[in-house]
């Protein structure tokens, strides 16, 4: 069975978005990245370099949740970083395939200062992605190294994800 439903998480900066986008090309399926579902006080509390907390987090993840609830296929990149968060995108929603995009601390840092016009602001608030991050188990969710090139990652993780799906 063809994967239908997929999460493409990690930190701010690990390429979510560019690798979920290129996924959903490549399986024909819709994209929509989470980022474009917060609610505006969260933007603004992020533009001011401010971590958002649990409280800020939930209706935000029920939006993505109903999003795949409510569509037969989607790829929707969203950060996914504590398990009760992919708990409630996984909610209705039991055969969702997890795509973890791995990086570590000083990658994902020299990307984002490479970054344009993104209201996700300084290395305060990346540092507190990776304090919150609890990565997932490898039963949870496909580990895609994202010290790759971009081709390399996106061939990993379309390989990953067949392998799941057979």
């Amino acid at each position: 069975m063809k994967a239908k439903k997929i999460l493409v998480m990690g930190v701010s900066g690990c390429g979510k978005s560019l690798i979920g986008s290129e996924l959903a090309k490549s399986l024909k399926l819709p994209f929509y990245d989470g980022d474009d579902f917060h609610p505006q006080a969260n933007v603004e509390k992020m533009r001011q370099g401010i971590p958002l907390d649990d409280a800020d987090r939930s209706g935000w993840l029920d939006t993505l949740n109903k999003l795949y609830v409510d569509n037969e296929c989607a790829v929707i990149a969203c950060s996914a970083l504590k398990p009760e968060y992919r708990d409630i995108l996984r909610r209705n929603n039991e055969s969702l395939v997890i795509v973890y995009l791995k990086g570590d601390f000083d990658t994902i840092w020299a990307r984002h200062k490479n970054r344009a016009n993104h209201y996700f602001n300084g290395e305060a608030m990346l540092r507190s992605q990776f304090d919150t991050l609890v990565e997932p188990a490898n039963a949870e969710a496909l580990h895609i190294d994202i010290a790759q090139s971009v081709e390399q990652v996106l061939q990993q993780a379309l390989t990953a994800i067949e392998a799941r799906s057979l």
